[in-house]
């Protein structure tokens, strides 16, 4: 079978979203509603292999009733943005470890692995074609959703023998409404998110379907966002329903919770390089709500932030939980969030050197 890089067809839409609209559109942006006007597809079969590359006008996919996916739930995706850098210019931020990633969840999930290359050439491609629909307004992104999922018709317990791989794009505004104001979260004592052993570090669907119920949870007690315990003890620290968490400590530390059970984020492993390169100890350890409590209450934690590639990184202001509820330092963040934060985005915006390579320009 060739392992030749793929080339596209390039099919353009023949009604895309008039410039006039589009440039309304983008004057309120939410998040993941409104999209760009097409999309990029790989088909995959058993026998084939990875086959028909494409970029297309977006539209419904033909599912038969016995599609995989809608009975066994074999489906991965990505999260990443494009942005226009200070220069004008459309970059991604770290793409390859995104790649990298898709492949680890595919083979959590017993899905074929798209080679990197491929996987980085429908985007750029897809960028090629839609560079219009990258916002410049301060804050906002085009959202990219690399996806793959299971389209074989067939009912029976084992792994498909047909998939389609796309990437679909959204200009987005900033994640949580309002800006960058401190957040509140939930820490759900009902709920768990992932267990050793489970799909806990691979990005499917079902790890966030099971999140649903504690982030309306979280919601019907005022709160933002959920943050998960351990299954096993109900004791540990995990992460949220899309994002990792940091704790600061008052002599300058920061402590976040190990991989094995959470999702190994993007931005979260950008964020310990960039403290360590502060000279900031940082350290990948256990932390148990019980601790987390304590310290916010006798003051040696001073600050907790999230991160994400939706929500980059916002502070947390005010926990709940049925306990009870607590406040993290003044409540308002900190300068050791702020400074990670402004750091992260100028490298990002190419406002500010990018020492570790991070940045790749497209166009």
């Amino acid at each position: 079978m060739s392992t030749a890089p793929l080339t596209f067809a390039v099919h353009r839409n023949a009604n895309p979203m008039p410039e006039a609209e589009r440039v309304e559109a983008f004057r309120n942006l939410g998040f993941g509603t409104l999209f760009s006007d097409h999309m990029a597809i790989i088909d995959w079969h058993a026998d084939r292999g990875w086959h028909s590359p494409r970029i297309t006008a977006r539209a419904p996919f033909q599912i038969d009733p016995a599609g995989s996916v809608l009975h066994y739930a074999q489906e991965i995706f990505e999260g990443m943005k494009a942005y226009r850098d200070v220069n004008g210019r459309i970059v991604l931020f770290r793409p390859d470890e995104n790649a990298k990633r898709f492949n680890a969840s595919a083979r959590r999930m017993a899905m074929p692995e798209l080679p990197e290359a491929d996987f980085l050439a429908a985007i750029e491609q897809l960028l090629a074609v839609d560079a219009a629909w990258i916002p410049e307004a301060e804050g906002a992104s085009l959202y990219l959703r690399p996806f793959m999922f299971a389209s074989e018709a067939f009912l029976g317990v084992r792994p498909s023998r047909e998939y389609i791989f796309s990437v679909i794009a959204s200009p987005v505004g900033p994640y949580f409404k309002g800006g960058a104001k401190p957040i509140s979260i939930w820490v759900s004592q009902n709920y768990t998110r992932a267990a050793q052993g489970g799909t806990g570090a691979a990005k499917c669907g079902g790890n966030y379907a099971g999140s649903l119920a504690a982030q309306a949870e979280a919601s019907a007690n005022g709160c933002d966002q959920v943050v998960f315990l351990d299954a096993a003890e109900r004791n540990w620290v995990e992460e949220l329903g899309g994002m990792n968490i940091f704790f600061v400590m008052a002599d300058g530390s920061i402590v976040t919770p190990p991989l094995g059970t959470i999702l190994p984020g993007i931005t979260r492993k950008s964020v310990i390089t960039l403290a360590q390169d502060a000279g900031i100890a940082i350290e990948e350890r256990p932390y148990s709500f019980a601790e987390w409590q304590a310290d916010a209450q006798s003051g040696r934690l001073t600050e907790v932030f999230v991160c994400g590639t939706a929500a980059v990184m916002a502070s947390v202001g005010t926990v709940k939980s049925a306990e009870g509820s607590f406040q993290i330092g003044n409540g308002t963040g900190g300068p050791v969030t702020d400074r990670l934060r402004n750091t992260l985005i100028g490298i990002q915006r190419g406002a500010i050197p990018d020492p570790h390579g991070w940045v790749r320009v497209i166009g």
